[in-house]
């Protein structure tokens, strides 16, 4: 859908966790939601009233769950459950391939009409595709390439570093820590390498993240010299 409004101030973190759906046979549901990919990171039984599926779309940061006791939804009440995806036509392939049925790739007009074919614009947010759980409950891919301004959280997460440049990181560690441990006295060297390798992926030099490391060891160790 396309936003109507910037991002207003919250009060915190309040992320959307999981939506429970409505199935008449968890087993079923669960094995199809199994077939799409999907991780699955729960299965609890509490007696013969109680049992909570949790399923992830690849990717996702919102779950689902599936189960008996956990919702008065009915099954199949649930429709337009949108899945976000790159690219529409080879989301629509793999899970035809996994024996989905899934409609064809369509796009809406001006006049809010249904149209055949990918947005021929290539916009995000106006490519869809359609396709339904065994018990009816309805999905919907969305094309979003590229999000809107205003669509996307501030984040300070640490962008993921490739294995090559994490092993220059480690062996240049392993360099600066070995002049602080001559000159200290015995101690974990982990200690030192976790404010070394923080202060690093923070934007500063050598030089700054060794005497971050130091001063980590001196006033929360208390790791004297020798």
């Amino acid at each position: 859908m396309e936003p109507t409004t910037g991002a207003q101030g919250g009060t915190g973190d309040m992320k959307l966790e999981v939506v429970a759906l409505g199935v008449a046979d968890v087993d079923r549901a669960k094995a199809f939601y199994q077939n799409l990919g999907w991780r699955l990171d729960a299965d609890i039984t509490r007696g013969d009233d109680f049992r909570v599926v949790q399923l992830t779309p690849p990717e996702s940061d919102c779950s689902i769950w599936i189960g008996k006791g956990i919702t008065p939804a009915k099954p199949g009440s649930m429709d337009s459950l949108l899945l976000a995806v790159y690219d529409i036509e080879a989301a629509r392939k793999d899970l035809v391939a996994r024996g989905v049925e899934v409609s064809e790739v369509f796009h809406r007009a001006e006049d809010n009409s249904v149209v055949s074919g990918r947005d021929p614009e290539g916009r995000s947010y106006a490519s869809f595709a359609s396709f339904k759980d065994p018990d009816g409950n309805g999905w919907l891919l969305q094309e979003i390439r590229t999000r809107l301004p205003g669509r996307e959280w501030d984040t300070t997460r640490t962008p993921a570093v490739d294995v090559a440049t994490l092993a220059e990181l480690l062996h240049e560690t392993e360099g600066y820590h070995g002049h602080y441990e001559q000159t200290h006295a015995e101690h974990h060297w982990w200690d030192w390498y976790a404010p070394y390798l923080s202060a690093r992926q923070q934007g500063n030099s050598p030089k700054e993240s060794a005497a971050a490391a130091d001063r980590y060891m001196d006033e929360v160790k208390h790791v004297p010299p020798r």
